[in-house]
């Protein structure tokens, strides 16, 4: 697993990202807001994660108005507060500004071990259901996919990548994982016909808020338009 440590404790963050590493997780570690923004824009270079463990109280500012700025172009990336702020109101007010889980320092880290993994659990077994992704929803049981609540003319293969994308969004999907997971029904697909897959669906996601993203010699990304993030 890939998990971004936001805490300027010196000492918190050292204990942490330790145990964690010993894990076998990866953890890049920032201290600051600006530091996050910077390494999350990097893209998969250094800037996709699968959760993020948020501290509130930051040098450069405060972490519950950079978490509502995160939810307008991330809504799935789970996000856990770990903070000294103890009442029931900032816990409250935590939740509603796009926090899945609020843990209050002082912590044991075995709880908090505990709450990620809950978090990743869940991310695993209720995502491929029902996804939501800007203006986009894809319906997994169903087998069909919209814009605003109208239906998208998809094939069976775009229906596949968009669910690939949309999963991860706006997290980077690696080429390879693309294609493996097109080449169980075809064991003759390649590179060009991802490539060909992900041109149409790219078309046909024109005027839905999305846009896919190539990133060369690692794979692509579901993102929101500018205007959609502004909103």
């Amino acid at each position: 697993m890939r998990l971004l440590l936001v805490e300027d404790d010196a000492v918190i963050a050292r204990e942490l990202l330790l145990r964690w590493q010993l894990r076998g997780w990866i953890v890049p570690h920032c201290a600051t807001l600006a530091a996050t923004d910077e390494m999350l824009a990097r893209g998969p270079e250094g800037g996709s994660v699968e959760l993020v463990v948020l501290d509130l109280g930051l040098p450069d500012g405060d972490g519950l108005l950079w978490l509502q700025r995160f939810r307008r172009r991330d809504r799935l990336t789970p996000v856990i507060v770990l903070t000294a702020r103890d009442r029931v109101s900032d816990r409250v007010l935590g939740l509603r500004s796009g926090a899945d889980d609020y843990l209050v320092k002082p912590f044991a880290v075995d709880e908090l071990d505990a709450r990620i993994e809950a978090l990743q659990r869940r991310g695993q077994t209720s995502r491929g259901e029902l996804l939501h992704y800007g203006r986009l929803s894809w319906l997994g049981e169903e087998g069909h996919a919209c814009v605003d609540g109208r239906a998208l003319d998809l094939l069976p293969r775009e229906f596949e990548v968009l669910g690939l994308l949309i999963r991860r969004a706006p997290r980077l999907v690696p080429k390879r994982v693309l294609i493996d997971a097109l080449a169980q029904r075809n064991q003759e697909l390649g590179d060009s016909a991802a490539e060909l897959y992900v041109s149409r669906l790219r078309r046909k996601l024109s005027g839905s808020g999305t846009t896919i993203r190539t990133m060369r010699g690692f794979g692509y990304m579901l993102v929101l338009n500018a205007d959609e993030e502004a909103r």
